[in-house]
């Protein structure tokens, strides 16, 4: 790809760098991420990305937060105000559908090391922690919202990664979403059952 040589228009370096980047994503994998592949990808002189980007995990940061925007704006699109369990297994179910769609995309936003200090970045894992916050009061509206979040949370992250991990077969969508609705209910319901009536032996 020949490098550009005309001028970039403010915004437009930084722009044409995240597309990039995932689009090294897409077809190589996060292995693939650093500033100089960058800058081939996009067709501009191994310095320019440094401009935006002091170095490589400042990049995985940026391309982290726009994963996390995108991540909620599907969640959002999947139930904008859930208000149910089973409201909450179809979301659950959107969460690990964007992972399986996008497994590089989301292995930079959960696995790879990101500044945490980075304040897009930040910004967005907010956003999403608030999100997932939400719900949890909604749904639970009895419960502590803050470990309920982050069992939630993990409940579904991990189904995420043992589809990614190929612990669970990810190749059937309809299957997938069934499976990852069907748990979420089963340990929901489990939660929310009294415990049977213990016989004494005495």
């Amino acid at each position: 790809m020949p490098q550009q040589t005309g001028p970039y228009h403010h915004g437009d370096l930084r722009a044409a760098c995240l597309r990039a980047a995932h689009d090294l994503l897409e077809r190589d994998g996060s292995g693939s991420l650093s500033l100089r592949a960058v800058a081939r990808e996009a067709g501009v002189s191994a310095t320019a990305p440094y401009r935006h980007f002091a170095d490589r995990d400042a990049l995985l940061s940026a391309v982290a937060a726009q994963g996390y925007r995108a991540l909620a704006a599907q969640l959002a699109a999947t139930h904008p105000a859930p208000r149910d369990p089973d409201d909450l297994a179809a979301v659950a179910a959107a969460y690990v559908r964007f992972a399986v769609d996008r497994p590089a995309l989301f292995r930079v936003m959960f696995a790879e090391p990101c500044d945490p200090a980075d304040p897009e970045r930040a910004a967005a894992t907010a956003a999403m922690w608030d999100y997932v916050g939400a719900i949890v009061r909604e749904v639970f509206p009895g419960a502590d919202p803050d470990p309920m979040a982050t069992a939630v949370w993990g409940l579904v992250h991990g189904l995420a990664f043992l589809h990614l991990d190929g612990k669970l077969d990810p190749t059937d969508p309809a299957a997938t979403d069934t499976r990852v609705r069907t748990a979420v209910r089963a340990l929901l319901g489990a939660g929310t059952r009294p415990a049977p009536a213990r016989t004494s032996t005495e």
